[in-house]
């Protein structure tokens, strides 16, 4: 079972293609398709208002999940209080909680408790996990796993035209894109041809400031009309100094199809989704964000991704871990 209870609606397949789907439904939706060949799935869903047969498995609202079930394996989605909950009601049952978010301050509770249930948690990224351990304290550390969101094995450059004048910003308004504005204003004093296009998926309503001169809103686009957006932008212009990215799955695709990423430096996971020193920046430094600009412009950087980040690997990933995950014998009552 995969248990869902942050999702404002349902979600499926196609949702892949009409856009607005977030980056954590979008990365359930494919490993829950991967895994279904050997897997039996069901995937309750917060905002779910009807059953549905899919590839990703068995959808249904979260309203029908019974405690009297006994699956195999539980996966829950960020909230992990609820995990804590399906522990008392499967008490035998390996539960993972499957975390897409940094842990806010309130959360401090989380360690022992998740500890003292014997759940796993796991991570999105190396970065994600070593925060989440030092947020925690040594002593209230549960188990914790890194799995990569993934990537589509098919995605790889081809031989579209870049034009050199279009940056894409392509992440919802509320991780930095007031700043991108401003850096990106900045930027076209010096190069005043310069385009901005921007594609927000259109799930979060932010105030970002006043729009620059120069700035092209692409509205929510389908997860291959982004594609293709990034195939023609010079590079994905993220260098935002200020929302960690547990992961960063756009980072991750452009940089699959040969498309480099402009982002700040030591900041969330991005040295380590974005490995190529040349990408990372001083998001503080005008400057430095012009000169790197203007010599991708004359030559663009060759960029590969990573191959632990795609599908089938993370699939493989996924797969030994739910296949090893032997039923428990509840020793511990849980609070």
């Amino acid at each position: 079972m995969i248990v869902d209870p942050c999702s404002a609606a349902g979600y499926d397949l196609p949702d892949l293609e009409t856009g607005g789907l977030g980056g954590t439904e979008a990365t359930v939706l494919r490993v829950a398709t991967a895994l279904s060949p050997r897997f039996e799935i069901t995937h309750y869903q917060n905002g779910r208002s009807h059953r549905h047969l899919s590839r990703a498995g068995q959808l249904r609202s979260l309203q029908d999940l019974d405690e009297q079930q006994r699956p195999a394996a539980l996966i829950v989605i960020n909230r992990w209080k609820v995990a804590i909950k399906l522990r008392r009601q499967h008490p035998d049952t390996p539960i993972f909680l499957w975390l897409h978010v940094y842990p806010g301050r309130h959360n401090r509770k989380m360690g022992p408790a998740l500890k003292a249930a014997d759940i796993t948690v796991i991570c999105v990224s190396k970065t994600h996990a070593r925060a989440l351990a030092d947020f925690l304290g040594a002593e209230d550390v549960p188990r914790i796993r890194v799995i990569y969101n993934p990537l589509d094995d098919a995605l790889h450059p081809d031989a579209t035209p870049r034009d050199p004048d279009r940056l894409l910003f392509a992440s919802s308004p509320h991780k930095g894109l007031a700043e991108v504005f401003r850096q990106f204003a900045t930027l076209r004093r010096d190069l005043p041809n310069l385009t901005l296009a921007v594609a927000d998926p259109g799930y979060l309503r932010w105030d970002t400031g006043p729009v620059p001169e120069g700035v092209v809103f692409l509205g929510s686009l389908s997860h291959g009309a982004l594609i293709r957006q990034m195939r023609r932008a010079l590079c994905l212009f993220y260098p935002q100094t200020t929302f960690a990215e547990t992961f960063g799955l756009v980072l991750a695709e452009a940089n699959a199809i040969g498309t480099p990423v402009l982002v700040h430096d030591r900041l969330g996971a991005n040295a380590e989704i974005v490995g190529d020193a040349e990408q990372r920046v001083d998001g503080h430094d005008p400057a430095q964000i012009l000169a790197r600009i203007r010599a991708w412009r004359r030559a663009l950087p060759q960029v590969t991704a990573n191959p632990a980040f795609r599908l089938g690997r993370v699939a493989g990933d996924w797969a030994q871990l739910l296949e090893h995950a032997p039923a428990r014998r509840a020793q511990l009552s849980v609070v």
